[in-house]
């Protein structure tokens, strides 16, 4: 019985102690513009946030985009900048996309922190260029985005 006992608090502490080490990401948004509503959607339609400033992923988060709705983007950011990220372990990547983006669209930035910090990219008109996406292999690296920053 005390044999019994003994495994289940051992257990217990190694779970406690594993589950510190779980990967986690987290994703903020900032609105400078003054105007319009940020989204967040990932994989399968799935949408995380439309006007919050950040979301934790508790797990890895490949797939997402973000844009910034002001009234003109489609569902999935078309006719507006987004930016596209996954954010994973040892691989998290993210890009800006204008290339379905509007003349009256935003400016928008991203950058990682917490990991790789300040590494990231800048666009304030719609001809920058298209870049390859900018990567960190830091492990529980977080991104910021920011609209008309």
């Amino acid at each position: 019985m005390v044999g019994n006992a003994a495994r289940l608090v051992l257990f217990s502490i190694f779970y406690a102690v594993s589950d510190v080490h779980a990967e986690s990401h987290t994703l903020s948004i900032t609105n400078d513009c003054g105007y319009g509503a940020p989204y967040l959607w990932g994989p399968n339609g799935t949408l995380y946030s439309s006007g919050e400033t950040s979301y934790t992923f508790n797990g890895p988060a490949p797939g997402l985009y973000s844009y910034l709705q002001t009234g003109s983007c489609g569902a999935n950011g078309e006719g507006c900048t987004v930016v596209n990220a996954s954010l994973v372990n040892g691989d998290s990547c993210a890009d800006i996309d204008t290339n379905l983006a509007t003349p009256s669209d935003v400016a928008v930035e991203f950058e990682f922190y917490n990991g790789c910090d300040a590494i990231g990219s800048h666009c304030t008109t719609l001809e920058c260029p298209i870049e390859q996406p900018v990567c960190c292999s830091a492990d529980n690296v977080d991104l910021a985005i920011t609209f008309c920053g």
